[in-house]
């Protein structure tokens, strides 16, 4: 019989907590901010003078971009960095400028389009609800969201009897959802959008609005050993290393932990992994210290980052679509992701740092790399070594049905990672 260690089952009830907080990037950057300024983080304003202090901790928001850090006790120009990173965003939906529609039969319809590289079929049948920011037009951003009010209704098997054969979803047609009946000149998504955040529909200037799954996370399986949940990708690790800074204590690195936004779609925008925002806040951090580029360069060749994000755990219905060796397991710990082409980031020296962090946290570890036949994906991890100079290792925890609306993971892995996370940050 499968035992789940107390612990592992408060983090991902903290988890599913998170989670549910979190139906957008926004809300993700938003929620992690107000746990860290509750558990003692003072918020920074990026417009403002920063006034850092040895010993202080300190978060700073972006769109949809959270960063957060602890000083040690002794700060100097060249004191590396311990750095823990994800993303906030996931594969989804994202409303178009005109996003009501008039569809046939008297069915109210939505505009959108597809927000990375969501697995399609997962979103069919399922109740939405829209998520996201608001921007009126004097520049106030108001978060949102609804209660269940979309849904992506899918074919009857009796108009496609080849449906079970194989299923292709046109994305401009057969992805539009309805979210209501009757008088379509009634149907207006962005007052009904106006009324959830207590504004008038009138002074809309913009809006950011994605769709998230409502079903609540939930642990089940034999002995509750499994955990499915939405936007998995890439909450799990954003939430393991909000915990994972929240106790930190830091002796000789500052530890850091960044969760970025637009990872599903490249990391190109200025609150991405490949924008300016992390190294606005490591150099803001060092010259706070007196230190010049020749300081901020010593301080970067002394430090490690370590990206997180999920990976794929070996699928029991298609094995061969793995290395015939390498196989990470559910549920025996995160995993190290390995590329030969620098997909990932993971060098021997970031491999061996990550390990030494598994084990003197006392968690296992394993291994991913991918079949030969088989691209794999990437992470923020190439595009912040590369911006940043930072020798970085790109790390997860093992799941199944990446992309999906709704991910699966064993209930242990999540906490497994957390404390390997706190290994890295409290040196």
């Amino acid at each position: 019989m499968t035992t789940i260690p107390a612990e592992a089952r408060a983090h991902i009830d903290d988890l599913a907590a998170f989670v549910q907080a979190s139906p957008s990037s926004y809300h993700a950057a938003d929620e992690a901010s107000r746990r860290l300024v509750e558990t003692g983080f003072a918020p920074l304003n990026e417009a403002d003078a920063w006034e850092l202090a040895p010993g202080g901790r300190y978060v700073v928001v972006r769109e949809g971009s959270v960063i957060a850090f602890a000083l040690p006790d002794t700060v100097e120009a060249t004191t590396p960095f311990q750095i823990v990173g994800a993303h906030t965003d996931s594969p989804s939906f994202k409303l178009k400028p005109k996003p009501t529609t008039a569809g046939i039969g008297g069915w109210w319809q939505l505009g959108w389009e597809v927000y990375g590289g969501p697995l399609l079929n997962s979103w069919l049948d399922r109740e939405l609800v829209l998520a996201g920011r608001i921007v009126t037009l004097d520049g106030a951003e108001h978060l949102v969201r609804t209660a269940p009010i979309a849904r992506i209704p899918q074919l009857a098997i009796h108009l496609d009897r080849g449906v079970n054969d194989g299923l292709s979803l046109d994305k401009q047609r057969q992805t539009a959802p309805v979210w209501g009946l009757g008088d379509t000149e009634a149907a207006d998504i962005l007052a009904v959008l106006a009324s959830e955040a207590g504004i008038d529909a009138a002074e809309i200037g913009g809006f950011d609005i994605v769709a998230a799954d409502s079903q609540t996370p939930r642990v089940f399986g034999a002995h509750e050993e499994l955990f499915a949940s939405g936007r998995m990708d890439n909450l799990l690790s954003t939430h393991a290393g909000l915990v994972a800074i929240q106790n930190a204590k830091p002796e000789h690195a500052i530890a850091m932990f960044a969760a970025f936004d637009h990872e599903e779609i490249g990391s190109s925008t200025r609150s991405g992994a490949a924008g300016p925002f992390h190294e606005e806040v490591l150099t803001r951090i060092l010259a706070a210290f007196g230190a010049g580029p020749d300081e901020r360069a010593r301080a970067f060749a002394q430090s490690l980052h370590v990206s997180s994000d999920v990976g794929h755990s070996v699928h029991p219905n298609y094995s061969e679509r793995h290395d015939t060796v390498n196989q990470p397991v559910a549920g025996e710990g995160p995993i190290l992701k390995i590329n030969a082409n620098q997909r990932y980031a993971t060098d021997a020296h970031g491999a061996a740092a990550w390990n030494a962090a598994c084990r003197r946290a006392g968690v296992p570890s394993q291994e991913f790399v991918s079949n030969n036949t088989m691209p794999c994906g990437s992470t923020i991890g190439p595009i912040s070594a590369t911006r940043l100079g930072i020798r970085t290792v790109d790390v997860g925890a093992p799941i199944l049905s990446m992309h999906s609306a709704r991910e699966l993971t064993a209930v242990v892995d999540p906490w497994y990672l957390s404390r390997a996370m706190g290994e890295i940050l409290n040196k």
